[in-house]
C-alpha cells in the first residue's frame, strides 16, 4: 500500500500529502504589546535542538502592526529565519483572522513542523490552523523529540490524571502541529551577535470581522492584579490544607510582602478560592521561580510535575510526613496560620 493510500484508508476526505515536500520547522511567536512572550523564546529553543537532528532549519513567525526591531529578537535566540507580517488587521489579536495569515504561509512554505506555546492564545490559535491544514495537533505537551528517519514529531503529554505518558505521532500528515507549555524547555541565551534571514510577507485577503457574526474586539484593559504564575519570580501556593478562601487570603498578603505573587493546586482552584490560571501542575501552569513556598500542599506528583524546577522550594504542612518535604530544601512543620502570620510579621517590620 503507497503512502497515498494509506492516508486515504485513514480519512478519506482529506487529500494526501507527500511528506517530501514538507520541510523546516516553525515557531509561532506570541507578540502582545511589545512583548515576545517567554515561552515562544523557549520553543525556539527546543526547535534548534529538534531541528539538529532532521538537518533543517528553524523559522519564526511574527504576526503583529508596527513590528520595529522585534521581528528580530527570534534570530538572536536561535532561529535560523523570521517571517512576519505587519498590517492593521493584526493590530489586535483574533484568532481566525491569525489563524488565516499562518494558514496562508504554511500552504506556502510548508513547514512539516509548527509549535504554539500553550498560552491562553496558543491553545486557541493552535487548533484553528490544525483544522484549516488538515492536519493533527497534541496539545499541552511537555516534551518533544523527533525521529530521524521518519521525521515525525513525538509529541509527549501526560494523561490519565497525570499517571502515564502519551507519545503521539502524526506519521501520514503533515505540517505536525502541537502547543507546548511555557516553562517546560529554558529559555536559551540572547545572543545578540547572530544573523539570519528575515523575510517580510504581504497577505493580499486577511479577512475581516464585519459581515461575519464574530465578536470584534474593541480595546483590551487589564486590571490591577499580581503577576501570573508563570513569570514571578517568588510564587506562594495554596494547598487544600489552607482550608478556606480566608486562608488563601491570608497567603495573598505574604505574597505581596515578598514582591510575588499567589498560586493554588487543582483542589484550591477546583473549590473556586483561586482562578484556574493559578493553579500549578501537571494540569494547570509550569513555573521555574527562585522561592517557591507550597502551604499546606501535600505534595501530589501532579502537582510536583508543575514546580520541580524551582531553585529553592519551601515546605509549611502540619503533616510530618507529607510527600511535600521529599522535594523541599526547606521544611516547616506547625500551623500554617501561626507560621505565615510570623512572617507577615518579620516582612512589615523588615519594610519599616
Amino acid at each position: 500500500m503507497s503512502a497515498a493510500q494509506a492516508q486515504q484508508k485513514i480519512c478519506s476526505e482529506w487529500n494526501p500529502v507527500n511528506k517530501n515536500e514538507y520541510r523546516g520547522i516553525w515557531v509561532y511567536v506570541e507578540y502582545v504589546n511589545g512583548v515576545i512572550k517567554d515561552g515562544s523564546l523557549q520553543l525556539i529553543g527546543k526547535a534548534r535542538e529538534l531541528a539538529g537532528k532532521i538537518s533543517t532549519d528553524v523559522t519564526a513567525v511574527v504576526l503583529g502592526y508596527n513590528l520595529g526591531d522585534a521581528v528580530k529578537e527570534p534570530i538572536y535566540y536561535g532561529a535560523d529565519k523570521v517571517i512576519y507580517v505587519d498590517h492593521p488587521a493584526l493590530a489586535k489579536y483574533v484568532p481566525h483572522i491569525y489563524a488565516n495569515v499562518i494558514v496562508q504561509l504554511a500552504n506556502k512554505y510548508k513547514p512539516e513542523i509548527i509549535l504554539f506555546a500553550a498560552t491562553k492564545r496558543g491553545r486557541e490559535l493552535a487548533p484553528y490552523v490544525a483544522n484549516s491544514l488538515r492536519t493533527g495537533i497534541t496539545a499541552d505537551c511537555t516534551e518533544l523529540d523527533v525521529d530521524p528517519k521518519t521525521r515525525d514529531l513525538d509529541q509527549v503529554r501526560p494523561t490519565y490524571g497525570g499517571n502515564i505518558l502519551a507519545h503521539i505521532r502524526t506519521p501520514t500528515r503533515r505540517p505536525q502541529l502541537a502547543s507546548v507549555r511555557p516553562n517546560v524547555f529554558p529559555t536559551p541565551p540572547r545572543d545578540t551577535s547572530r544573523k539570519g534571514e528575515i523575510i517580510e510577507e504581504t497577505i493580499n485577503s486577511i479577512p475581516s470581522i464585519n459581515g461575519q457574526g464574530l465578536i470584534e474586539v474593541k480595546s483590551v484593559v487589564k486590571g490591577e492584579e499580581l503577576p501570573p504564575v508563570e513569570k514571578a519570580d517568588i510564587v506562594v501556593v495554596a494547598g487544600r490544607g489552607v482550608g478556606s478562601a480566608d486562608g488563601v487570603k491570608l497567603l495573598t498578603e505574604l505574597a505581596k510582602l515578598l514582591g510575588g505573587t499567589i498560586g493554588g493546586t487543582k483542589k484550591v482552584v477546583d473549590a473556586g478560592w483561586l482562578a484556574a490560571d493559578r493553579q500549578v501542575g501537571q494540569t494547570g501552569k509550569t513555573i521555574r521561580p527562585t522561592l517557591y513556598i507550597g502551604v499546606g500542599v501535600s505534595g501530589a506528583i501532579q502537582h510536583v510535575f508543575g514546580m520541580k524546577e524551582s531553585k529553592i522550594i519551601v515546605a509549611i504542612n502540619s503533616d510530618p510526613n507529607a510527600p511535600i518535604f521529599q522535594y523541599a530544601d526547606y521544611g516547616i512543620v506547625g500551623d500554617y496560620r501561626d507560621v505565615v502570620k510570623e512572617l507577615i510579621e518579620l516582612l512589615k517590620n523588615y519594610k519599616k
